[in-house]
């Protein structure tokens, strides 16, 4: 089961041992500290996601949704799922609605972890007409 997590206002994601940051970041991070060799710059900008290299045992940190989808295939999935096409950046919005959607992230009582297993087999159309939706200007 895949561990997906933020890491830095992106997505980190732990895939059978793999490490997948998706999305730009919005804060510095300092990839050595969080466990990782740090990318070269181009490589963060260039893609909508990156294989990350760690250094050491990483552990996705909470809040975290659980998937069953693995691989590069949890990557673009991630991606269609949750970045936004014009800056790169992950969707807090789309974020919030997929880990809590009926209580705050900052709820104490909260689990830390959310069965996201539905995420991965919801098809494209639909969570399409969900992601403008979320996404529309108000």
């Amino acid at each position: 089961m895949a561990r997906v997590g933020r890491l830095g206002g992106a997505i980190l994601a732990e895939t059978q041992g793999e490490y997948y940051l998706v999305g730009n970041t919005k804060a510095p991070v300092d990839f050595r500290e969080a466990g990782f060799e740090p990318p070269d710059e181009v490589e963060l900008v260039k893609g909508a996601y990156l294989r990350l290299k760690p250094l050491r045992e990483v552990t996705v940190a909470a809040p975290a949704l659980l998937l069953d989808v693995e691989g590069e295939e949890l990557a673009k999935k991630l991606v269609q799922r949750f970045v936004i096409d014009r800056n790169g950046s992950v969707s807090e919005r789309l974020w919030r609605l997929v880990y809590s959607p009926d209580d705050p992230l900052d709820d104490a009582e909260a689990p830390v972890e959310r069965d996201a297993r539905w995420l991965g087999d919801i098809p494209e159309p639909i969570w399409q007409l969900v992601r403008d939706n979320v996404l529309r200007c108000l």
